[in-house]
């Protein structure tokens, strides 16, 4: 269906997708990729403009080097494509994240426990290092760095002897030195990704078996993804979005649309998903200053 003024009416202020699309991998389905050629062709599309993060320009990545005309358009709350400063929804889910955090401090005050917010974060940390920085937490544990267990329930104990009760942020991709991962099941979706989900729990049980002191969990998960994206979203998105129809004028298939300091600039599909954005041990040694 044409796409006109009247039918993106009032979708500024709103999360996610109105196109009802998934996370199906078109890769993997046989005949996929001319499936999408003929549906291209069959709706008179001159170019398909892939909105996503990783797996999604992943598979953009893939669909221009079997000749579709693609441009990309960095969207993820994990902010952890290369190529681009931030990509849109991070900031969303930053705030949503440290609004919750904000809120636990005063259950952890009332109720003297330790707190621990899980945030999503498969193997970059970048929401967890922003909202604990911003929220105030006590811990920051992200997948770039194992965590040794016994410093943690040291950071918790320090915490406590100052009256004050501790807030642990944890990634659902942290994991211990040993390399143990907790997961909540063991199926792959179609991207090849384990699920993943329950270490705030096994941070809770070992705290409280380590320490004695009570601890519970608040798992964040999909609230992260949805409500009103934040100003900084919405202008980030807006400019992407006008930047990626000039790509498409001006025939420049096979890049993405990029944030570099203030400017928008566009590089290539291959050199935004080459490799994934991790939090530099820079960054994490500036939050560390603030643990305990």
């Amino acid at each position: 269906m044409p796409l006109d003024i009247q039918a993106v009416r009032g979708i500024l202020p709103r999360g996610g997708t109105i196109l009802g699309s998934s996370r199906t991998n078109p890769i993997k389905i046989e005949g996929g990729v001319d499936r999408i050629k003929d549906n291209l062709a069959a709706g008179g599309v001159d170019a398909l403009i892939a909105i996503g993060g990783e797996d999604t320009l992943g598979v953009a990545r893939q669909l221009f080097d079997r000749g579709v005309r693609v441009v990309g358009v960095p969207k993820t709350i994990d902010n952890d494509l290369s190529g681009t400063d931030y990509t849109f929804g991070f900031d969303t889910a930053v705030n949503i994240a440290t609004e919750a955090i904000d809120r636990l401090h005063t259950t952890a005050e009332s109720h003297h426990r330790a707190l621990i917010c899980e945030v999503m974060g498969r193997h970059a940390g970048w929401i967890a290092l922003h909202a604990g920085m911003a929220g105030g937490a006590n811990v920051i544990l992200i997948p770039e760095k194992p965590f040794d267990i016994d410093r943690v329930c040291e950071y918790v104990e320090s915490r406590f002897r100052t009256r004050y009760s501790p807030i642990i942020v944890v990634a659902e991709g942290a994991h211990p030195v040993e390399g143990q991962m907790a997961l909540q099941a063991g199926e792959l979706d179609s991207f090849g990704h384990v699920r993943l989900g329950g270490i705030g729990e096994v941070l809770a049980k070992e705290i409280e078996k380590r320490t004695g002191k009570e601890a519970r969990t608040t798992v964040l998960g999909h609230i992260q993804r949805g409500g009103t994206p934040t100003a900084f979203d919405r202008v980030l998105a807006t400019r992407f979005g006008l930047q990626a129809i000039d790509a498409v004028h001006a025939g420049d298939f096979g890049t993405m649309v990029a944030l570099r300091g203030t400017d928008i600039v566009r590089v290539g599909l291959d050199e935004a998903t080459s490799e994934l954005k991790t939090v530099p041990v820079s960054r994490y040694e500036e939050a560390e200053v603030f643990f305990g």
